[in-house]
């Protein structure tokens, strides 16, 4: 076996369970642990066994085929960091889907074509309701996605201004398109 193979092996049979328990610690589940160890060792080894090590300290284009070579001087600790950035990339992942995920549509839930409509002429009707420079704001901030500087240079108003003016919009139009969260009689019914 090639020097990486011995110290991969030493490492699982000597310090795989204390590996194992330590991702548990991290993710609380045992069977996502085994995982989280698993790719941890394989990123970490799999530098080690290509042509043209890709490891810290290491000479380009030089096999690096042992830990100590590669500037590593314990395993189990660099081991140990991988499983946690890895645990822990994993974790802002699935946060950032717990944040997107209602953003998402569902299929039962799409909108018909005349609410559609009825929700464009509604918007239409509150921004008409604005003032002229209250409309020129927020249409500018929240239809072409211009940030406050862009504006304040578009209109030519100082950026506290634009801000005044977009909260103002803002709050205007929270009021005229406040939706009912009471449901219709035909709605209690139908449920």
């Amino acid at each position: 076996m090639a020097g990486w193979q011995d110290e991969l092996g030493d490492l699982m049979a000597t310090r795989g369970p204390a590996l194992v328990r330590y991702a548990q610690m991290l993710c609380g589940d045992r069977a996502q642990a085994e995982d989280l160890v698993q790719d941890a060792l394989v990123k970490v080894f799999s530098r080690l066994r290509g042509p043209g090590a890709r490891t810290p300290g290491a000479v380009p284009g030089v096999a690096v085929h042992d830990l100590e070579a590669a500037g590593i001087t314990s395993a189990e600790a660099y081991v140990r960091r991988t499983i946690l950035t890895l645990y822990l990339d994993g974790y802002r992942r699935r946060q950032r889907f717990r944040i997107l995920r209602p953003l998402l549509a569902e299929p039962g839930h799409a909108p018909s074509a005349e609410g559609a409509a009825s929700a464009r002429a509604d918007v239409t009707a509150a921004l008409a309701r604005l003032a002229p420079r209250q409309r020129a704001c927020a249409v500018l901030r929240y239809f072409d996605d211009l940030t406050v500087p862009q504006i304040s240079e578009a209109l030519g108003i100082a950026q506290g201004t634009i801000k005044r003016y977009l909260a103002e919009a803002t709050a205007q139009l929270q009021e005229s398109l406040r939706i009912d969260d009471t449901p219709s009689p035909e709605g209690r019914a139908a449920r």
